[in-house]
Protein backbone atom coordinates (compact mmCIF):
# COMPACT_ATOMS: atom_id res chain seq x y z
CA UNK A 1 0.00 0.00 0.00
CA UNK A 2 1.34 3.44 -0.66
CA UNK A 3 1.77 5.87 1.80
CA UNK A 4 0.08 9.13 2.29
CA UNK A 5 2.54 11.31 1.44
CA UNK A 6 3.37 9.38 -1.65
CA UNK A 7 -0.54 9.75 -2.57
CA UNK A 8 0.23 13.13 -2.53
CA UNK A 9 3.27 14.01 -4.17
CA UNK A 10 2.01 11.64 -7.18
CA UNK A 11 -1.61 13.55 -7.16
CA UNK A 12 0.36 16.79 -6.85
CA UNK A 13 2.94 16.10 -9.86
CA UNK A 14 -0.24 15.40 -11.97
CA UNK A 15 -2.11 18.60 -10.50
CA UNK A 16 0.98 20.65 -11.97
CA UNK A 17 0.51 19.23 -15.79
CA UNK A 18 -3.18 19.71 -15.34
CA UNK A 19 -2.31 23.60 -13.96
CA UNK A 20 0.15 23.98 -17.17
CA UNK A 21 -3.08 23.42 -19.59
CA UNK A 22 -4.80 25.26 -17.52
CA UNK A 23 -2.47 28.13 -17.85
CA UNK A 24 -2.30 27.85 -21.28
CA UNK A 25 -6.51 27.85 -21.51
CA UNK A 26 -6.44 31.05 -20.15
CA UNK A 27 -3.84 32.67 -22.11
CA UNK A 28 -4.67 31.15 -25.92
CA UNK A 29 -8.32 30.53 -25.47
CA UNK A 30 -11.63 33.70 -26.10
CA UNK A 31 -12.51 31.75 -22.09
CA UNK A 32 -10.12 33.33 -19.45
CA UNK A 33 -12.55 34.13 -16.99
CA UNK A 34 -13.27 30.12 -17.21
CA UNK A 35 -9.73 28.80 -16.88
CA UNK A 36 -9.08 31.88 -14.25
CA UNK A 37 -11.71 29.67 -11.82
CA UNK A 38 -10.31 26.31 -12.92
CA UNK A 39 -7.28 27.90 -11.57
CA UNK A 40 -8.12 29.50 -8.64
CA UNK A 41 -9.90 26.37 -7.75
CA UNK A 42 -7.02 23.88 -8.25
CA UNK A 43 -5.11 25.64 -6.10
CA UNK A 44 -7.12 25.86 -3.23
CA UNK A 45 -7.46 22.23 -4.14
CA UNK A 46 -4.01 20.97 -3.46
CA UNK A 47 -4.10 23.08 -0.61
CA UNK A 48 -6.99 21.31 0.83
CA UNK A 49 -5.39 18.35 -0.07
CA UNK A 50 -2.01 19.19 1.77
CA UNK A 51 -4.26 20.35 4.61
CA UNK A 52 -5.62 17.17 4.44
CA UNK A 53 -2.65 14.92 4.46
CA UNK A 54 -1.09 16.51 7.03
CA UNK A 55 -3.70 16.03 9.81
CA UNK A 56 -3.80 12.15 8.76
CA UNK A 57 0.03 12.28 9.43
CA UNK A 58 -0.74 14.02 12.60
CA UNK A 59 -3.93 11.57 13.30
CA UNK A 60 -1.72 8.68 12.88
CA UNK A 61 1.16 9.96 15.26
CA UNK A 62 -1.55 10.48 17.54
CA UNK A 63 -2.98 6.54 17.30
CA UNK A 64 0.33 5.37 17.41
CA UNK A 65 0.87 7.41 20.59
CA UNK A 66 -2.28 6.77 22.41
CA UNK A 67 -2.95 10.27 22.75
CA UNK A 68 -6.72 12.24 21.81
CA UNK A 69 -7.20 13.73 18.59
CA UNK A 70 -8.74 16.42 18.10
CA UNK A 71 -9.19 17.37 14.62
CA UNK A 72 -8.47 15.83 10.78
CA UNK A 73 -8.93 20.31 10.27
CA UNK A 74 -12.25 19.70 8.47
CA UNK A 75 -12.70 23.49 9.02
CA UNK A 76 -9.65 24.66 7.80
CA UNK A 77 -10.28 23.26 4.31
CA UNK A 78 -14.05 24.45 4.39
CA UNK A 79 -12.92 28.22 5.29
CA UNK A 80 -10.00 27.37 2.42
CA UNK A 81 -13.50 26.70 0.06
CA UNK A 82 -15.19 29.81 1.25
CA UNK A 83 -12.29 31.58 0.47
CA UNK A 84 -11.59 30.24 -2.88
CA UNK A 85 -15.72 30.96 -3.99
CA UNK A 86 -15.74 34.20 -1.99
CA UNK A 87 -12.74 35.48 -4.54
CA UNK A 88 -14.50 34.41 -7.09
CA UNK A 89 -17.55 36.25 -6.25
CA UNK A 90 -15.60 39.40 -5.55
CA UNK A 91 -13.63 39.62 -9.09
CA UNK A 92 -16.38 37.94 -11.18
CA UNK A 93 -15.81 40.01 -14.03
CA UNK A 94 -12.51 38.04 -14.19
CA UNK A 95 -13.02 34.47 -12.15
CA UNK A 96 -16.17 32.40 -13.27
CA UNK A 97 -17.63 31.12 -10.07
CA UNK A 98 -18.75 27.48 -11.23
CA UNK A 99 -14.98 26.67 -12.56
CA UNK A 100 -13.69 27.72 -9.12
CA UNK A 101 -15.85 25.43 -8.08
CA UNK A 102 -15.22 22.69 -10.28
CA UNK A 103 -11.28 22.96 -9.49
CA UNK A 104 -11.78 22.82 -6.08
CA UNK A 105 -12.92 19.16 -6.65
CA UNK A 106 -10.11 18.33 -8.99
CA UNK A 107 -7.91 17.18 -6.74
CA UNK A 108 -10.68 14.76 -5.13
CA UNK A 109 -11.69 13.26 -8.62
CA UNK A 110 -7.97 12.93 -9.36
CA UNK A 111 -7.50 10.88 -5.92
CA UNK A 112 -10.55 8.41 -6.42
CA UNK A 113 -9.49 7.92 -10.08
CA UNK A 114 -5.81 7.02 -9.18
CA UNK A 115 -6.91 4.93 -6.70
CA UNK A 116 -9.22 3.21 -8.85
CA UNK A 117 -6.43 2.83 -10.75
CA UNK A 118 -4.25 1.40 -8.31
CA UNK A 119 -6.47 -0.77 -7.31
CA UNK A 120 -6.99 -2.41 -10.53
CA UNK A 121 -3.55 -2.86 -11.33
CA UNK A 122 -2.86 -4.57 -7.92
CA UNK A 123 -5.55 -6.73 -7.76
Amino acid sequence: MDGLREIYNRLKRLMYFILAAFVIGWGFTPYPEVFAGLIIGSLFGIYNMWILVRRMEKFDRAVAEGSRVRSLGTALRFASGVAAVAMAILFAEHIHLISTVIGLMIPYGLLLVERIVHHMKHH
